[in-house]
């Protein structure tokens, strides 16, 4: 019995060996393999000495991951003087820094490779190298430098004719990087329609990476217009093809957007899941820009979870890795996370301190963008592209006529005609546009000088002292969070054209909160929203509702002694308006003038004026324009009882 078992186990152990030994041997085989085929590929390089970018990477695509082959591949090259090689090779090592992060070494290396295309006059490793620094000044947030990156590739390849397959991709990748540009000055339809370029590009030549990363903007970009059913339809079909190619860090992109998405429609469950994935693959590819962006998506749900510990620990540890690695996006929502988090729980003290950190951060950012260059410069690229195009239809218009006219003088002077007449019409269009948005610019300025007047801002404080002086410090401390909440939605809200009705309604309630201490929280103040109206999903200009609500008070209600009343109903009666209405039971208007007048200094007031120019520009998108009616409204004695404001908004049937 003992010999059986004894002669079992010898076999077993047998078997294992040889299993062990074949292993060993296959692994040893296929090493030899790989190396045989870089080492045969290296020297079919060195021989035939391919010029063309996809010739090159046919050869070498499958070693571009490999940082010790790449460099193999820079020193044999640059000892041949195979200057096409050595530029593909320094390119793909400056991939494999940049996805680490190590964003100084990937732009040393990208800079070297644009150098050697440079001297060797190939185009294709020329263009392709200023994409490449182009997106790693865009990772940096260094946006005018990526922009002069991206506007130079874009330059050189649309002058080559005729355009080849890889200058094509490498145009592709020039329009999304411009329409990543357009995502950062919030003008999110222009952004769409670069990305959209691109993407025909991808499906013409169906580059699966370029769709990918083409279906992720776009959704980007329709999220950030509130669209965010369509957003996570192209979340979806990015990851679809990041699927096909086995990407794991466009896995993790669109796992941390769809995880985004997820939080804005409050599902926090499924949010947690996804984005707990993307974190686990961030940190297996040791992308430091993804880990911090993953951990501070992680925290944000969190904290919509009350899950306050954990979610202080990722936002903590998103800014230790941005402090780190100099990310600084990550790190100004990190801080702004972490604020809020911090002062829902009662520590107002750090979450101060976070908010100014991340507000100091913001503003140092948007100095480094310099977002007036890069508007100048992105007007400077629209001009000049619409110039080419013109001169290239008059070219084909002019071969076409060449042989169908026998007069050269007369078609001669007919194409000077057209293209003079074509310039002056776009250098009329762009002045026209140019002046609306200087006109719109204006308003907008003029807006936030009227929401942050600095009577309230300096009244707002003194009430707040007053609470301090009286040692109420929970009022103090309430109403001072109430005011750097308004102060920060008003700065926000001023950046941006338009809003959800929702972010409007809370800033409006955090201003009458304000106001309301002067009254000494006498104000009755009500919102009554139609359940047929979804405020998240309809769009009005930012503040606009300020103005009338300020009228209310303190030419209505300031002079009344009891029962204050403001009552702001929200309706949808159809599809192509949303009705606000506005009504207090004030003194009225004519009783509000009487008093004004009596007044010996008087400031005049422009908020209304501002409002309605602003709405008009608004309309201006719409088929529809917008409705004000402002009315008296009096008792069963005729006598006074208040003012209603009657305001419609258009909300459909925009103009294409």
């Amino acid at each position: 019995m003992q010999f059986k078992t004894h002669r079992a186990k010898h076999i077993k152990s047998t078997i294992l060996t040889s299993v062990i030994v074949l292993f060993n041997l296959f692994i040893s085989i296929a090493q030899n393999d790989i190396s045989e085929n870089f080492e045969d590929r290296l020297s079919e390089s060195l021989y035939s000495r391919p010029t063309g970018f996809d010739e090159i990477r046919a050869l070498f695509s499958k070693f571009e991951k490999d940082s010790i082959k790449m460099r193999i591949l820079v020193n044999k090259f640059e000892a041949a003087s195979y200057f096409e090689g050595e530029s593909y090779a320094l390119n793909a090592l400056g991939i494999i820094y940049r996805n680490i992060s190590n964003y100084k070494k990937a732009i040393t290396l990208h800079d070297y490779a644009k150098q050697v295309a440079s001297y060797t006059e190939n185009t294709e490793l020329k263009v392709y190298s200023l994409n490449m620094l182009g997106v790693v000044y865009r990772r940096m947030d260094l946006i005018s430098s990526a922009l002069d990156y991206h506007s130079q590739a874009l330059e050189f390849a649309s002058a080559v004719d005729p355009i080849t397959e890889a200058l094509r991709l490498s145009i592709a990748v020039s329009q999304n990087s411009m329409g990543n540009i357009y995502l950062v000055l919030k003008q999110y339809d222009l952004a769409l329609d670069q990305f959209t370029k691109s993407l025909e590009i991808e499906k013409r030549i169906n580059n699966k990476l370029g769709l990918a990363i083409n279906y992720q903007n776009i959704g980007y970009a329709k999220e950030a217009k509130g669209l965010l059913d369509e957003a996570l339809i192209d979340y979806q079909t990015s990851l679809l093809y990041n699927e096909e190619i086995d990407s794991e860090v466009g896995r993790v992109i669109c796992f941390n957007s769809i995880g985004k998405v997820y939080i804005k429609q409050d599902k926090f469950e499924e949010a947690l899941e996804i984005i707990e994935s993307a974190l686990e693959k961030a940190l297996i590819i040791e992308d430091q820009f993804y880990i911090a962006t993953s951990y501070v998506n992680l925290g944000n749900v969190l904290s919509k979870l009350n899950r306050t510990n954990r979610a202080r620990s990722s936002l903590n540890k998103a800014i230790s890795i941005a402090n780190e690695f100099n990310l600084l996006t990550p790190k100004v929502e990190a801080l702004e996370l972490l604020s809020d988090t911090e002062n829902a729980i009662g520590e107002h003290k750090r979450a101060l301190e976070h908010y100014k950190q991340a507000i100091s951060l913001e503003q140092t950012i948007n100095n480094q963008r310099n977002l007036s260059y890069i508007n100048d410069l992105i007007i400077k690229y629209e001009s000049e592209n619409k110039s080419n195009t013109i001169k290239t239809l008059a070219n084909e218009n002019a071969l076409v006529k060449s042989s169908l006219e026998k007069n050269r003088l007369a078609l001669l002077f007919a194409l000077l005609a057209i293209i003079l007449i074509s310039i002056a019409l776009i250098i009329v269009q762009r002045h026209k546009q140019i002046t609306q948005e200087k006109q719109i610019i204006a308003l907008e300025q003029n807006m936030l000088r009227n929401q942050m007047n600095p009577h309230f801002i300096f009244n707002s404080l003194n009430s707040i002292k007053l609470y301090i002086i009286n040692n109420e410090k929970e009022n103090a401390v309430y109403y001072l969070n109430k005011f750097a909440k308004l102060i920060r939605k008003i700065l926000v809200a001023s950046n941006e054209k338009d809003i959800s009705l929702a972010d409007e309604l809370e800033t409006m309630q955090l201003y009458i909160n304000i106001e309301n201490i002067r009254f000494s929280n006498e104000i009755d103040y009500t919102i009554n929203l139609s359940e047929h109206v979804n405020p998240k999903n309809i769009r009005v200009p930012s503040l606009i509702l300020q103005p009338f609500l300020e009228n209310a008070l303190w030419h209505g209600l300031s002079s009344k002694t009891d029962n204050k009343k403001i009552d702001l109903k929200i309706e949808q009666n159809n599809d192509e308006f949303i009705t606000i209405t506005i009504k207090d039971n004030g003194i009225g208007r004519v009783a509000s003038q009487a008093i004004k007048s009596k007044k010996t200094l008087n400031r005049k007031s422009v908020g209304i004026a501002i409002t309605k120019e602003r709405l008009f520009n608004f309309s201006q998108r719409f088929t529809n324009m917008y409705q004000l009616n402002i009315e008296d409204l009096f008792d069963e004695h005729q006598k006074a009882s208040g003012t209603k404001v009657v305001l419609k908004i258009p909300i459909a049937q925009l103009i294409s």
